[in-house]
């Protein structure tokens, strides 16, 4: 019962650190690297609450992680994205399963698709010269809480039948 209790301890932690990178991407346009730090740094943590092995599960988060890692880093050199929030999704895929990883990235796209047009019409409306800063952030942690709510929360799982 304690390890259920952490496990969700972490989730909700997880979500807060979610909310907050959200935040600070819409008041500063940054994301903190101490915020990415720590949810890589807690990954572990929840790979040992979720009871994953080390072989396939952990290798497969990592490998995940590093490829999109290596993805995302290309899209921040050609300036499509920023370092925070490159940094962001990778510490996420240490976190959320592979196949549900492609479910975050697909609605982060989707999510922010719908912000970049909201901010693009409201850019022009204002009539603002400066370059459109889009807060990708909150976009990822939009998909990020989706999956959380979709995937890990008890009620999910029991609703899925996987509980």
């Amino acid at each position: 019962m304690l390890s259920e209790y952490f496990h969700y301890g972490l989730l909700a932690a997880l979500a807060i650190a979610l909310l907050v990178a959200a935040f600070t991407d819409m008041r500063r346009r940054q994301i903190d690297n101490w915020l990415n730090a720590g949810i890589a740094l807690a990954a572990p943590l929840f790979w040992w609450s979720s009871g994953l092995s080390l072989w396939p599960e952990v290798v497969s988060q990592l490998g995940v992680a590093l490829a999109a890692f290596g993805i995302l880093a290309a899209m921040f050199a050609l300036r499509m994205m920023g370092g925070g929030d490159v940094k962001l999704l990778t510490a996420l895929a240490l976190w959320i399963e592979p196949a549900w990883f492609l479910n975050l990235i697909i609605v982060m796209a989707l999510v922010g698709g719908v912000l970049t047009i909201v901010m693009g019409a409201w850019h022009i409306m204002r009539r603002q010269r400066e370059r459109l800063a889009i807060p990708y952030g909150v976009a990822i942690s939009t998909a990020g809480l989706w999956v959380l709510g979709a995937h890990y929360l008890p009620a999910a799982t029991a609703a899925s039948g996987a509980g």
